[in-house]
């Protein structure tokens, strides 16, 4: 569960950090779109990707989210093993770039329309967590 405190984290287009392992073991965290409805949390990538590939190596993974400056402090996290694959991931790439873009921007509506002639370029990404943390 979310706490109702935290919930404000969720009211707007915010970008995640993906923690994932390499391969030898170290951390690394990478920005991400996120689509998180209460039970799990959607993201896609493009499948040739070095975040696919490290996910397919080792689905475990952390998802935070954090408030900005101006914000009461706050963060969420969920973490657990990420999928990879199943329908949807080219609709949600198209989604979330209506969240998090101005599709008035010409350079930004250009990459939506080649996303849109090109769905299957991309994979989704699935975390069902098995725990949710929040400070």
């Amino acid at each position: 569960m979310i706490d109702e405190a935290k919930a404000f984290l969720l009211e707007g287009p915010r970008v995640a950090t993906l923690v994932m392992v390499r391969d030898d073991g170290s951390p690394i965290g990478v920005p991400v779109w996120f689509d998180w409805d209460g039970e799990v949390v959607r993201m896609f990538a493009a499948g040739d990707s070095k975040k696919v590939d490290r996910l397919r190596d080792r689905p475990a993974a952390s998802l935070v989210i954090h408030n900005t400056v101006d914000e009461p402090e706050a963060w969420i996290a969920w973490d657990g093993d990420v999928t990879i694959g199943g329908p949807g991931a080219g609709e949600l790439a198209l989604r979330l770039a209506r969240r998090y873009w101005d599709l008035d921007d010409p350079s930004r509506k250009a990459t939506y329309d080649a996303w849109a002639e090109a769905p299957d370029t991309f994979v989704l990404l699935v975390m069902t967590p098995s725990r949710i943390r929040s400070g």
